[in-house]
């Protein structure tokens, strides 16, 4: 009976020991995570921004038909929020504000939330990446954008990403 009892101890420790590294994995920063809308499909990609002094998140929406959207995160000053910009073809280079005006599809404050309900604000790379994205009337401004339709997009996200993923 000992040494049965020895034999189950061991396996747990063992059994501890294997699952220890898949709980203790670091969490996705917010530079590498991936978001998906279930009801579209589509999915945002964040990227690492590199050394810009005023964008402080990267990112892309991938849409149906290989539609990809370019997207940029800046606070604003006085009241600090973290507006984003989604943008479409734009002009590579400089380009004047009616440029920019012209191939911003989105633009407004990104909030997150966790699994509790909690709203909070996109929070700057190097941090642990949020449960939920909310892009307030994300899919409204993409339904009357120049690239729905035609050989555009054909299926329009709703306002809230899940977490889905990490990159590597």
């Amino acid at each position: 009976m000992a040494h049965l009892l020895g034999s189950c101890k061991l396996v747990t420790l063992a059994t501890g020991l294997a699952l220890a590294p898949a709980n203790a994995q670091a969490a996705c920063p917010i530079e590498l995570a991936v978001y998906g809308d279930a009801q579209s499909g589509s999915e945002i990609d964040f990227t690492p921004t590199g050394t810009s002094a005023t964008v402080t998140n990267t990112f892309r929406v991938i849409l149906d038909n290989n539609v990809v959207l370019n997207g940029i995160v800046m606070w604003n000053e006085g009241v600090a929020r973290p507006n984003g910009a989604l943008m479409y073809k734009c002009p590579e280079g400089d380009a004047t504000g009616d440029e920019l005006a012209a191939c911003t599809l989105w633009h407004g404050v990104i909030y997150t939330s966790d699994d509790k309900g909690s709203i909070g604000l996109l929070p700057a790379e190097g941090v642990e990446a949020p449960k939920m994205l909310i892009l307030p009337d994300l899919g409204p401004a993409l339904r009357q954008s120049s690239a729905y339709g035609g050989g555009g997009f054909s299926k329009v996200p709703w306002d809230v990403f899940a977490l889905k993923g990490c990159q590597e």
